[in-house]
């Protein structure tokens, strides 16, 4: 690719980020109304009786439902006389087959609201069912993209088990063709939960590779979300800043204990403040290319995140350092200058990677694949996110080769 076609790339990508940016002022975004606390799951029931939602449609995972996890609140449901229907998956990803399947039982049990306990892949599944909701005579695919809702969805719940996703305050929903393994997300305002609950004592059971991986990925929305910085406003800004300073404070607490309830509970407001900040200021490459990852080799969302942040952003070099020296100035990291406080908080990263045993490269990509895995992450990426640096196919095939083991 010659100087000429990239300068072009890149000025196309900057001119639609720049009405991207304008046209941001009028997309309605908001916060979710939260409970939080120890047992906040048992006082959701009373509040959708408040509302009148009294016909549930609850989305969990197999393995959750024999746990008991969600028993109390479904005991609680009954005592409200809340009528409640239960999908379950266990698979990583929801597919269009998940969503297409709770539509249908959306709609033959008469449901009124969407309540999802468990990690990102729930609660995304429960966004895309109501996006369905919405658009009933259009296929998923259909649906993935930017503002292609357009409808208002039905009251939807989002109940994290994971410190990580930040899918209870986003936009976004990620699902995976079921015909192509293809990852794309639905983004559209309309998808944010219109209520949240933050039960620390939900996630005191996580493996400690799972608090790990999910911390990492809070991490991650953050510092995108920081060093994209063109769609922000002062709001994005200052909750990127709050989540990394929550995470670089509570993650490694939070995996050395996991009943450590105040370190679960700052990372679980971490990850709610950082999926806020991407919900408007976007995430960047790391993304994309993790998202091309987890639909070719199902790698799980986290673990791609904590591996691949770092990389990228020591790629990004100097175009970076100014955000992230200033995100370094947050969490007390010194250095001289901005390059060195960029590097001495990527260092730190790379560090929480290798006392918490995650790996720093894939032993699954295959050559043969990475044209592929460039195709779709250059599709999501280019021109939506505000990376710092526009690549092209030889930067992303240089950070792939960067995480190949």
């Amino acid at each position: 690719m010659n100087s000429f076609s990239d300068a072009m790339r890149t000025a196309g990508c900057r001119i639609f980020q720049g009405c991207m940016k304008l046209s941001n002022y009028v997309v309605p975004y908001r916060m979710p109304e939260y409970i939080e606390g120890p047992g906040s799951t048992i006082r959701l029931p009373a509040l959708l009786k408040d509302k009148g939602l009294n016909d549930v449609l609850f989305i969990t995972g197999d393995s959750m439902l024999r746990r008991g996890l969600p028993q109390p609140m479904l005991d609680a449901m009954n005592e409200q006389g809340i009528r409640c229907t239960v999908l379950t998956f266990d698979h990583p990803d929801p597919s269009c087959k998940d969503v297409e399947e709770g539509y249908r039982l959306f709609r033959e049990k008469g449901c009124k609201v969407i309540v999802a306990m468990g990690g990102g892949s729930r609660l995304d599944c429960a966004k895309g069912i109501a996006a369905k909701v919405a658009q009933p005579r259009k296929e998923i695919t259909q649906l993935q993209g930017v503002l292609k809702v357009h409808k208002k969805v039905p009251a939807l719940v989002a109940i994290p088990t994971t410190a990580g996703t930040g899918s209870e305050t986003t936009i976004a929903a990620v699902i995976t063709d079921t015909e192509t393994h293809h990852k794309a997300s639905i983004n559209d305002p309309f998808l944010i939960p219109s209520y949240a609950v933050l039960d620390p004592m939900l996630t005191v059971g996580l493996p400690p590779q799972t608090t790990a991986t999910t911390g990492m990925d809070a991490l991650c929305h953050a510092v995108e979300a920081y060093t994209n910085h063109t769609y922000n406003t002062k709001l994005e800004n200052d909750l990127a800043r709050k989540a990394v300073r929550l995470i670089y404070d509570n993650l490694f607490l939070a995996y050395e204990d996991g009943k450590n309830l105040e370190a679960r509970q700052n990372m679980q407001k971490g990850a709610f403040y950082a999926g806020r900040a991407f919900t408007r200021g976007s995430v960047g490459y790391v993304h994309a290319v993790g998202h091309a990852l987890g639909g070719l080799y199902s790698v799980p969302h986290g673990l791609a995140m904590s591996i691949i942040l770092p990389k990228v952003m020591r790629q990004f070099g100097s175009a970076a350092h100014k955000r992230l020296a200033e995100l370094a100035d947050v969490c007390g990291i010194s250095g001289n200058t901005d390059a060195e406080k960029a590097n001495a908080l990527i260092d730190w990263i790379e560090e929480m990677n290798r006392k918490m045993d995650i790996p720093d490269k894939f032993d699954v990509i295959e050559e043969k694949d990475i044209d592929q895995i460039i195709t779709w992450a250059m599709k999501e990426a280019n021109p939506l996110y505000p990376v710092p640096v526009v690549w092209g196919r030889n930067d992303f095939r240089k950070l792939i080769h960067s995480i190949m083991a």
